[in-house]
């Protein structure tokens, strides 16, 4: 830890903001209730007694060493006139070529690298009804699990929400019956969470689904793995953890060798070298039953993962809000993509 804060700290008295824009990026990154100084007190209760006394010493040096510098480099901004420009309003108005979006260029590429392995794209309704995005994926009425998912629901209907996941498009492929099935589901998903730079209302995600005879986890693992190293590079390295979800049985959440630092740690992974980027697992029998499939004969696996994650690590963008905002500085980045 005495390494990490020295590294901050040298980076926090380097810092010089060139505009206002570049000033928050610097509160968020470092003083906001996610940033990287309250990541390092939250880790504080792991230190060893011995070093606790040194180690909060150094802590409370660096932050508040990150606020003074914060607070003078704001005095700066507020100092200066404001900024007069005469707009000559006979002009011609300026060309902007257009471009693909960020999202929808990392969503086809990963579609491609799905359909390489025989996966097919289904997409569904984004207002579901509470058995398609809840019941048939192992949710009861009053199970612990909902609490999961922050849902906004419409008009007030229980029955009636704005989907939390594709997992409903995965359900009404089921119930067509039609085995076997290998389908991907990509789509614009809701949850009534707090706007924030790592967190949105709305998002993408992009689910999988593959049912057949004698589907085991071995295949589950060989397809993700052959998905990272293709759209990551094949020196990536992957791990899975055990996890929980309602809905799969086992359970993992995989991770991958931080792209950005090659491993040896940084602020994207929070400075563990690795980088989770989606939830998997064996789909859970109760799942096939409810969707008439019989889970004696067939098995499956499912996984899923969030696009915003996969396109933040990929051009290092640190704000999810950008993809939001429609600014035409940040999208004209991405004409030549």
């Amino acid at each position: 830890m005495k390494t990490k804060i020295a590294q901050i700290l040298e980076e926090i008295q380097s810092f010089n903001a060139e505009s206002k824009e570049t000033l928050e990026n610097f509160r968020i990154k470092f003083l906001s209730k996610k940033g990287v100084i309250p990541a390092l007190f939250a880790d504080f209760k792991q230190v060893v007694a011995e070093e606790r006394k040194e180690m909060g010493i150094l802590l409370n040096e660096l932050k508040d060493k990150a606020q003074e510098i914060f607070n003078k480099e704001q005095e700066k901004f507020e100092n200066q006139p404001a900024a007069t420009t005469a707009i000559d309003m006979s002009l011609p108005g300026g060309r902007f070529t257009g471009s693909r979006h960020p999202i929808s260029i990392v969503r086809h590429e990963i579609n491609t690298i799905f359909k390489q392995l025989g996966f097919v794209i289904s997409e569904g309704f984004e207002i579901e009804d509470d058995f398609h995005n809840f019941s048939a994926l192992n949710f009861p009425p009053d199970h612990p699990a909902r609490d999961m998912q922050d849902t906004f629901f419409i008009h007030k209907d229980p029955d009636v929400a704005l989907r939390t996941h594709t997992s409903s498009i995965e359900v009404r492929e089921m119930e067509k019956g039609k085995l076997p099935i290998r389908i991907i589901a990509p789509g614009r998903v809701f949850r009534n969470e707090v706007i924030s730079a790592r967190s949105h209302c709305i998002f993408h995600q992009i689910e999988g689904l593959y049912i057949d005879k004698d589907v085991s986890f071995a295949d589950l693992k060989q397809t993700l793995f052959y998905f990272a190293k293709e759209y990551f590079g094949q020196e990536t390295k992957i791990r899975f953890r055990p996890s929980y979800f309602p809905f799969t049985e086992t359970s993992a959440e995989m991770d991958i060798s931080c792209n950005i630092c090659g491993g040896k740690g940084c602020n994207i992974c929070k400075y563990s070298g690795w980088v989770e980027i989606l939830g998997c697992g064996m789909c859970d029998p109760n799942i096939l039953e409810a969707c008439g499939i019989d889970s004696k004969q067939y098995t499956g696996f499912a996984f899923g993962m969030g696009i915003e994650r996969i396109t933040m690590m990929k051009y290092q963008i640190s704000d999810i809000r950008m993809f939001f905002e429609n600014d035409i500085r940040f999208l004209q980045q991405f004409e030549k993509s």
